[in-house]
């Protein structure tokens, strides 16, 4: 487990950017450059609900630095459930774990997961590196797309593994935008692709957190068999409204995420 909570961001977010390119331009377009920092509201993993990989066992490493848990969420549709975590540190990153949950697939697909998570060393879950470690198997395209045909979600953790699926600009903190629709009317007018489903906004100021997120970017992946690029990972937008105690609102809408999982569908 890393003990230094810097350490294991700086290390998520080199990972993520390797496939990720965009969220450097996008830095540059939200303005760090005139020297106001890019302030990371959450990050968000992928995972299966099996015992070996659960969310358990990743959310062991925010827990050790600090990290408590502070909400559970169910996506019915999506067949997952996943929790939030917050750190003592107020302006520490939030962390949001989602997992698949296996068992409400078809057989065939079952099959192929526990095949996957069967290749992972029992060591590899509990090490430094296990968050931002990419996979832990071989798979083929054939077997890609097999996955894909019932859950988006565990087609990525199949191609991905385990690293950010995105991180979130806190838009509370930028200095030259106030809202989220200036956000998205920035990244639009810069030609990308803002996930629109539900809405290019999902959430409200009733419902005290607003989010928008790109359409992931596209990256090669090596299967067993051949190079293709697919969907990676895609960076999200979110501000939070203060709660009657005047203090921000630090969890998340159900209804809002089940739509920022799409910003990583393959468009087939």
């Amino acid at each position: 487990m890393h003990t230094d909570l810097h350490t294991l961001f700086d290390k998520l977010w080199e990972n993520y950017l390797e496939v990720t390119p965009s969220a450097q331009e996008i830095h540059r377009i939200l303005g760090s450059t005139q020297g106001g920092d890019i302030v990371n509201d959450h990050i968000a993993l992928r995972t299966f609900n099996l015992e070996k990989v659960g969310l358990e066992k990743l959310a062991a490493h925010f827990l050790a630095l600090g990290y408590r848990e502070c909400g559970e969420y169910h996506f019915d549709a999506k067949k997952l459930y996943a929790k939030h975590y917050e750190h003592t540190d107020p302006t520490a990153p939030k962390v949001f774990i989602s997992e698949l949950l296996v068992e409400a697939f078809s057989p065939e697909v079952q099959a192929i997961i526990r095949d996957l998570v069967g290749q992972v060393s029992p060591d590899a879950v509990s090490a430094d590196n296990f968050l931002y470690s990419g996979t832990h198997w071989q798979v083929d395209y054939a077997t890609y797309k097999q996955l894909l045909a019932e859950s988006e979600y565990a087609a990525w953790v199949a191609a991905w593994g385990y690293r950010a699926n995105h991180f979130t600009v806190n838009v509370n903190q930028l200095e030259g935008f106030d809202s989220v629709e200036a956000v998205n009317q920035a990244l639009k007018d810069a030609g990308y692709v803002l996930n629109s489903s539900g809405g290019e906004i999902k959430g409200s100021p009733a419902e005290l957190l607003e989010q928008s997120s790109t359409m992931a970017d596209k990256a090669e992946v090596r299967f067993a068999d051949q190079t293709l690029a697919i969907p990676s990972c895609f960076y999200e937008f979110a501000k939070r409204y203060p709660k009657a105690d005047g203090q921000l609102y630090s969890g998340f809408v159900a209804a809002s995420a089940d739509k920022i999982f799409e910003s990583t569908d393959a468009v087939m």
